[in-house]
């Protein structure tokens, strides 16, 4: 039984590729750059905005400035929550929850960022402030695991009582490296590419935010 789910955001919590699409494409066009496809720049995101950043010129075939990221981040600062939405039914599901297990969000996200998007999208009510770790803080981003190893000591929850949902590759390896569960949110956009041929017996999937509820018996509506 799990006491303890931990959720990533982009991808995951919140539909935010067309945001980070054009931000990167904005910073793009002002390096001279024609813009690449927000499913491709999609499947960028998930190791930070550094990485990002690397992989969008590397891809416009452009080099890349030493100021990259900080225009970027200007860039996404600015358009935050243009078109940014939460996923459909993921706030019901974190409203049953809440009651039921503790919550906490493990994102590669600036923690910035993170903040103004659970804020303004009124999420952040579901997750204590001291819940919410992002990827520019004390911890390595994942698929470090430490960030996780930290919000299940300040929970007293052990691994085995813990659920991570992403919607990643590396939210995956994060899971295996902690050694607590994993649900994989198909939905989102960081899950296109994943090698499902490396999936462990106890692995979950999930098509929808509602189906996490029937792979936590205590949370199920009467």
């Amino acid at each position: 039984m799990f006491t303890l789910v931990v959720f990533d955001l982009d991808g995951t919590i919140v539909d935010s590729r067309r945001d980070i699409a054009d931000s990167a494409n904005a910073l793009l066009a002002a390096c001279g750059a024609g813009p690449l496809a927000e499913d491709r720049l999609g499947g960028m995101v998930g190791d930070g905005a550094a990485a990002l950043v690397a992989r969008a010129f590397e891809a416009a075939g452009l080099a890349l400035p030493s100021d990259a990221l900080a225009r970027y981040l200007a860039c996404y600062d600015a358009r935050l929550l243009a078109h940014t939405r939460p996923y459909p039914g993921i706030a019901d599901v974190l409203d049953i929850l809440q009651s039921q297990v503790k919550l906490a969000v493990l994102t590669n996200k600036p923690l910035a960022a993170t903040r103004a998007v659970l804020d303004g999208l009124g999420l952040s009510r579901y997750f204590p402030a001291d819940a919410v770790i992002g990827g520019d803080g004390t911890f390595p981003r994942k698929p470090d695991a430490a960030g996780l190893q930290y919000l299940m000591a300040s929970a007293g929850v052990p691994a085995d009582a813990t659920l991570l949902v992403g919607d990643s590759e590396t939210d995956w390896r994060t899971a295996c490296v902690a050694g607590t569960s994993i649900c994989l949110a198909r939905y989102g956009f960081g899950f296109e590419g994943f090698p499902v041929e490396r999936l462990r017996p106890g692995d979950r999937v999930i098509d929808a935010p509602a189906e996490l509820l029937g792979l936590l018996p205590q949370t199920r509506k009467s």
